[in-house]
């Protein structure tokens, strides 16, 4: 993987705050695991409300971790005076999932000035602990400066 350098040495303050304090996040559950120049790692405890009539997850709560985490790691590479901001996404499910936890990874494919493009997959972890991918996702995050900002 191509290594990418920060804007902000102090990205993880952003990270913390923007996965712990984020409503709909606290709802769905979708917790910050680590961070690193360019990537993120999130997981999900997969609770009742996370289920859709047949039992699996739903694919909306698989979408909003890949889509928040894609987004943490955009936010790994930008300036202290910029946020990201979703500006389209393509995901695949690629099998129905049923289990106890998920666990997300993304890493920026292409940074930049404007617009950021990440690659997440979402991964059902199984009770012996081995992972099955369930979910792939790529995403253009907009680059923007927070109100106020020059």
């Amino acid at each position: 993987m191509e290594r990418f350098k920060t804007k902000n040495p102090d990205f993880r303050d952003m990270l913390d705050w923007g996965f712990r304090e984020v409503p709909f996040l606290k709802y769905v559950g979708v917790m910050l695991l680590d961070a690193g120049e360019g990537w993120c790692e999130s997981e999900v405890m997969v609770e009742p409300h996370h289920l859709q009539q047949g039992g699996y997850i739903h694919a909306g709560v698989i979408s909003t971790m890949a889509d928040h985490t894609a987004g943490g790691a955009a936010t790994t590479l930008v300036a202290k005076d910029e946020f990201v901001l979703t500006l389209e996404f393509k995901i695949n499910l690629l099998r129905a999932a049923k289990g106890s936890r998920l666990r997300c990874r993304a890493e920026v494919l292409k940074p930049g000035s404007r617009f950021s493009v990440v690659e997440s997959e979402v991964y059902l972890t199984g009770e012996n602990g081995g992972e099955t991918l369930v979910a792939k996702g790529t995403f253009t995050m907009a680059l923007l400066k927070f109100p106020g900002s020059s």
